[in-house]
């Protein structure tokens, strides 16, 4: 699902949505602080790979190119503490993908890199925003006036937390990049063996309407930053052809610098002997996702009254 369809998707199912019912007592919401939710929607990457035309903006958002936005999908849990503070854990499923053959920048298009990965995040938030509770007509005649006592509920927060994800990146053909050493990892000269598990920092903002006492829709939009630069198997330099195929064979070899040979001498050693540059190791991966949310409001129990006896 590409972002511009998710954008059209969301507008037309909150445009299409009547009015909602209101919790009209002071202090009501309390008895619906516990909400689980399902999202669906778009992922995209930020890194060394792929990006629009132009030289990279150290991987903003205005950087993407939406033909690799791929589909995300995601499963959570609410708690309201304050009507302007909620706590939420939620575990996403995220397809991630780029390819310097979609792009016209020379220097990536000649570079001719590509990789795809699933991402599997489990994060915890915290959420700080503002819950709209209007009060209606109450009062008025009985089916005429009906609609008159409803009014539009909504709810706007920002988040920030943190995450644990898992990754694994492959190329377009299929071919696991990490067991290759693309860059050298772990061998003499080369940097060290990255990890699969990584940390982030997800930060975002969402906008949820609520239906009724039991259901709502939004739309959510999540940006992470990571502390990895591995996420597409680029980060550093080439490493020597010589020792790599070696170490790790042809393959290896290939999928290290598998380049057009537009720009000659664009992976060739540089004049002091260093590899020359495949990747940005200055600046870490990114990615993010705007998907819509389903939510489900679960309603506190009544707490029966307890009879008490004067004897």
């Amino acid at each position: 699902m590409s972002f511009k369809n998710t954008i059209f998707y969301i507008l037309f199912i909150i445009s299409t949505l009547g009015y909602s019912q209101n919790f009209v007592r002071p202090g009501e919401w309390k008895k619906y602080r516990q909400e689980v939710f399902i999202s669906t929607g778009a992922s995209g990457f930020l890194g060394d790979l792929g990006g629009r035309d132009r030289i990279g903006t150290h991987y903003s958002p205005i950087d993407l190119n939406l033909t690799q936005t791929r589909t995300a999908f995601g499963v959570g849990y609410l708690y309201k503490v304050k009507r302007w503070f909620n706590v939420s854990g939620k575990f996403n499923w995220l397809i991630l993908r780029g390819n310097d053959a979609q792009t016209s920048e020379p220097y990536r298009q000649n570079r001719n890199l590509n990789f795809k990965t699933n991402i599997f995040e489990l994060s915890g938030r915290l959420e700080f925003g503002f819950l709209s509770n209007k009060v209606g007509n109450r009062y008025g005649i009985k089916r005429t006036f009906n609609r008159r006592m409803k009014n539009n509920n909504w709810s706007l927060f920002g988040f920030v937390g943190v995450g644990f994800f898992y990754f694994n990146p492959y190329s377009l053909s299929g071919t696991a990049l990490k067991p290759l050493h693309t860059e050298g990892e772990g061998l003499p000269g080369g940097p060290s063996n990255y990890s699969n598990y990584q940390v982030c920092i997800p930060i975002g903002l969402y906008y949820k309407y609520i239906i009724n006492k039991q259901w709502t829709i939004g739309v959510e939009f999540s940006w992470r930053k990571t502390f990895t630069d591995y996420i597409d198997d680029v980060s550093g330099t080439y490493y020597d052809k010589a020792k790599l195929m070696a170490a790790y064979g042809p393959t290896a070899v290939h999928f290290a610098d598998p380049s057009l040979g537009l720009i000659p001498g664009a992976t060739l050693p540089n004049a002091n002997g260093t590899g020359a540059q495949r990747g940005d190791p200055s600046n870490y991966d990114s990615y993010l996702s705007l998907e819509v949310t389903v939510g489900y409001i679960i309603k506190q129990k009544r707490k029966r009254a307890r009879l008490r006896s004067k004897f």
